[in-house]
């Protein structure tokens, strides 16, 4: 679980319980004896990248200390068809009141992982580095970034309190690009400001402005490429929008800097994993 805040992990684990347990598992309770013992494990039913165990650990650990958590493969493993991600041994009770909650986040962390490869898988050969965005579920931001991490991809920014990003709504409301670009560097002289373009134009003025990473919102490949030519390398590059599996490569063979894409994290379908429990004794 390396780069996670762990009091964030107890923190979100604890609001998933209280949305599905409370504290109490009435079917489990009523058809599960209160000493029954149990071994559970977690399988891959398709491909994928693994992400999330650490977050399926505290799970358990919240629901009961005293269930053995085995890690048998750890976060970014290349899962198969029949892949053992984990074993869980204990009060058969306590397992089954975490089963749900822990692979709910195994499924959503791993579809983002698995879709990031895949992203990532084709970007990088031409050399483009994939970002995500901040198109993630309110409350687990940090937990959707590290999976997209784990898939290979490069967070763009945690939040709007750690970047400058003047998009096009800031340009509007400032009266143009450059009083928006003026009102960034002056107020905050020390950090990078990127801006997003819409058009030629203006990149032109930003470029003017001398900014040093343009997003390219929207563009074609054939715009990409032309707006590529005109920068020349006086600013990095990042294309968004519109971006896909299926046109990624036509993107990435115009050689941006980076590409960054929502679906990562708002679109990633979820990885079929599944938990199956047997008795003890």
């Amino acid at each position: 679980m390396t780069n996670l805040d762990q009091a964030e992990i107890e923190a979100v684990v604890e609001r998933a319980l209280a949305e599905d347990y409370q504290g109490q598992d009435l079917t489990g309770e009523a058809v599960v004896e209160a000493d029954q013992r149990g071994s559970a494990e977690v399988i891959a039913r398709e491909p994928g990248v693994l992400c999330g165990v650490g977050i399926a650990r505290e799970v358990f650990r919240q629901v009961d200390d005293s269930l053995v958590f085995d890690e048998l493969l750890q976060d970014g493993v290349r899962l198969v068809d029949g892949s053992v991600v984990l074993r869980v041994t204990g009060q058969a009770r306590a397992i089954l009141a975490g089963e749900r909650t822990a692979v709910n986040f195994l499924q959503h962390l791993s579809g983002i992982a698995s879709l990031t490869a895949r992203f990532v898988r084709v970007a990088g050969p031409f050399g483009v580095t994939i970002l995500d965005t901040r198109k993630t579920l309110p409350g687990l931001r940090q937990l959707e970034k590290y999976a997209a991490r784990t898939g290979g991809a490069r967070n763009h920014r945690m939040g709007l309190f750690d970047a400058l990003l003047i998009k096009d709504n800031h340009v509007d409301l400032a009266g143009g690009l450059g009083a928006a670009v003026a009102r960034a560097t002056t107020r905050h002289p020390a950090q990078e400001v990127e801006v997003e373009v819409r058009s030629q134009a203006e990149l032109g003025q930003a470029l003017d402005l001398g900014v040093g990473r343009v997003l390219l919102d929207n563009f074609t490949p054939q715009e990409v490429r032309a707006a590529i030519a005109r920068v020349g390398g006086r600013a990095e590059i990042e294309v968004s929008g519109g971006v896909t599996l299926e046109n990624l490569a036509e993107y990435a063979q115009e050689h941006p800097t980076f590409i960054s894409v929502g679906r990562l994290t708002h679109s990633a379908p979820a990885l079929d994993l599944a938990m199956k429990v047997v008795a003890l004794g």
